[in-house]
């Protein structure tokens, strides 16, 4: 349909032009300036292809044509289709802009409510073993919803990986609210770690923190982080839990591929009962 309207606005100045040979009567100027109009608009909406073919063939017919429809009919179709075009990366930015703030926020959500709801449920398994056994139901009830909430929170947000905000809190201070919780934890620090870095880092050691409230509640988690000349490496250890869930390696998943992102390297074992996890991120990656 819009390629007949432009053939019509094409047909309409070549036309026209028969009238501009000797002198340009008032009216072709009014008409050329309606076919401008209808060409910007068409030009917005339509791909090359049959335009151009059009063009083309009105340029064969006289030089006047030629003048006539390249300034009523080309020139407004192409202008058209620059602002079109230059419209639609406007629209594609803002889109973008959006999916990176939800992006973000389920990010957030993600690594800080699903932290927090691993330590509800580490707290509820402990009130289960030292409460009377009239609640004891509740409090495993509890402990079990908690970590379903968990594991479903991780199955919907894993993928999302753009737009991370920064870390809010630093690591001893992750590391004081876990045991505040009720877990062991060991931790150490060697060398100054860089601001390039710490983003990555507190979400390496958030996630295995979260690992070990769900899957190993009562052991002694290992928390070293080194960092030396051009990179930093995070090491946790604890032994090998018994629970897991459906969706238990979804945050190592994800882990893994915000560390690549980085530039790093993620490694999980688990041997001969201990879980390990080592990774390295270098102080050049991007974040």
């Amino acid at each position: 349909m819009r390629v007949v309207a432009l053939g019509v606005c094409v047909a309409a100045a070549f036309g026209t032009s028969y009238f501009m040979q000797d002198n340009v009567p008032p009216w072709t100027i009014v008409v050329c300036a309606g076919l401008f109009v209808a060409a910007f608009l068409l030009g917005r909406r339509m791909a090359p292809g049959w335009p151009a073919i059009m063009f083309a063939a009105a340029g064969f017919i006289g030089f006047t044509q030629l003048i006539v429809v390249g300034l009523a009919v080309a020139l407004p179709w192409f202008l058209g289709r620059v602002a079109g075009q230059q419209a639609a990366l406007a629209a594609a930015e803002v889109e973008a802009a959006h999916l990176r703030e939800r992006t973000r926020i389920a990010h957030e959500v993600h690594d800080t409510l699903g932290h927090e709801l691993s330590l509800l449920a580490l707290q509820a398994g402990a009130l289960e073993m030292t409460l009377p056994a009239e609640h004891q139901a509740a409090a495993a009830q509890l402990r079990v919803t908690a970590s379903d909430a968990t594991e479903r929170l991780s199955a919907l947000v894993f993928l999302l990986r753009d737009g991370e905000p920064h870390a809010t809190a630093d690591l001893r201070d992750l590391v004081d609210r876990a045991v505040a919780s009720g877990m062991r934890v060991e931790f150490t620090v060697d060398g100054d770690l860089p601001s390039t870095v710490e983003r990555t880092v507190h979400r390496v050691v958030q996630e295995a923190l979260t690992n070990a409230a769900k899957h190993a509640p009562k052991s002694v988690v290992r928390v070293k982080v080194a960092s030396g000349e051009g990179s930093t490496v995070v090491e946790v250890a604890n032994e090998a839990g018994l629970r897991r869930g459906a969706g238990s390696r979804l945050g190592l998943v994800a882990l893994r591929e915000r560390v690549r992102i980085a530039g790093g390297t993620l490694r999980v074992s688990r041997d001969e009962g201990r879980f390990e996890l080592v990774a390295t991120v270098p102080h050049t990656g991007e974040l």
